[in-house]
């Protein structure tokens, strides 16, 4: 029961401090998957699918987040220019083993610790590792696609979870998307939750040594960054948030494919993320054979 409430009472909240949305008109480019239940985990994939008018493919080999990284091709950004690997990684995620490591500022880790208690280990959905040890074990992942009438992939299902007790870290879908009057498109990942979600939309851009950099900026109502969408009472209301993400996707110096995550609360570096990716032995995204 307590559960229910604060569930309900974040919905109001999050009501309160956005504004009406219309997800079948003007802001058709918010509409992404939500949950029907307190628990998420991959509970949301089927009812994904069935919106889309096709189902969910689980045994894909070598599924990636996104089927071509050169859907994201446009002023500013051209695949052609990224690193094989990072794109290799994008296009066949399910091949890749991953590592790693997290770091919270001193000054977000208590309210990280709170959510995760509150919300993330309860619902099984974005439950950050809050401490080292936490990903000791290691993570595994899962990709399964979601494909249209046409049998084509619509998005990806990413499911990462730990080792030890097969708890679920996120369960996001991937795809791409573009924005009200923006000139190329975003990557866009959306966290399903229980009448509701955290989206993000990722600016792609070309760093240094072919990397790969996408970034959650600040800005307007409508651009890239991070909203939360909520349904209550038979209306849906969406709200940007001030959480800001930076990813970079290189190669170093020994040909290993690395990846930094940066998640700042404002101007505050609040956790960074480290991941470390090998090519595992077979398609499966399976420990021994994915993540």
């Amino acid at each position: 029961m307590l559960a229910g409430a604060l569930d309900r009472g974040t919905r109001l909240f999050w009501r309160a401090t956005g504004h009406r949305v219309d997800l079948t008109g003007e802001h058709r480019w918010l509409a992404a998957p939500m949950h029907a239940g307190p628990t998420v985990g991959d509970g949301w994939l089927a009812a994904a699918a069935a919106e889309a008018g096709g189902e969910v493919r689980a045994d894909v080999p070598g599924a990636g987040l996104l089927a071509d990284l050169g859907a994201l091709d446009g002023p500013g950004f051209s695949a052609a220019t990224v690193h094989p690997e990072v794109r290799g990684f994008y296009e066949h995620t399910a091949d890749w083993r991953m590592e790693v490591w997290a770091q919270w500022s001193p000054l977000a880790q208590p309210a990280g610790d709170l959510l995760a208690r509150l919300f993330g280990r309860r619902v099984q959905q974005l439950a950050l590792p809050v401490r080292p040890l936490d990903v000791a074990h290691g993570m595994d992942s899962r990709v399964v696609l979601i494909t249209g009438q046409d049998g084509r992939q619509v998005s990806a299902g990413w499911l990462r979870t730990l080792r030890p007790d097969g708890g679920y870290v996120y369960s996001g879908c991937y795809s791409t998307r573009l924005l009200p009057g923006a000139t190329r498109p975003s990557v866009h990942v959306a966290f399903p939750l229980d009448q509701g979600n955290v989206q993000v939309f990722l600016e792609p851009r070309t760093g240094p040594d072919r990397t790969l950099e996408l970034v959650s900026p600040p800005g307007r109502f409508g651009t890239d960054g991070a909203y939360v969408v909520v349904r209550d009472g038979g209306a849906t209301y969406a709200a940007r948030v001030p959480i800001h993400e930076h990813f970079r996707l290189y190669v170093d110096g020994e040909g290993v494919l690395r990846t930094d995550h940066r998640l700042d609360l404002w101007s505050m570096t609040a956790l960074r993320l480290h991941y470390k990716l090998t090519r595992g032995d077979s398609g499966t995204g399976r420990p021994g054979g994915g993540h």
